[in-house]
């Protein structure tokens, strides 16, 4: 069984640098044209994931008749709105220039 003082003796690169080797991220992949589109995706579909959660906690809250529960509705409906005007700025702004550029190569 390793011990941490068996760790410490070790090299660096048999020791937390080679455990941690697999999530190193690639800078080249991040700023190639797949990188760019995958990261506006995932940023698409994370308010559209918030959206949707918001969504069913404030109908699920807004179902006790509390007043805490409506200021719980109301507030989750507010979020709504700002998550969903985020997800419309992203998509106008990021997914649909891109779609119509490469349309015209």
């Amino acid at each position: 069984m390793l011990s941490a003082w068996d760790r410490r003796n070790r090299p660096p690169e048999e020791g937390a640098a080679a455990e941690l080797r697999g999530f190193a991220v690639d800078k080249t992949f991040l700023s190639s044209l797949k990188g760019i589109l995958l990261e506006t995706e995932l940023d698409f579909l994370r308010c559209v994931s918030a959206i949707i959660i918001f969504l069913v906690v404030s109908f699920a809250a807004v179902t006790s008749r509390d007043g805490a529960a409506i200021a719980a509705f109301v507030f989750g409906i507010i979020l709504v709105s700002v998550f969903a005007y985020d997800a419309f700025k992203i998509y106008r702004t990021e997914m649909v220039p891109r779609a119509t550029q490469g349309d015209q190569q």
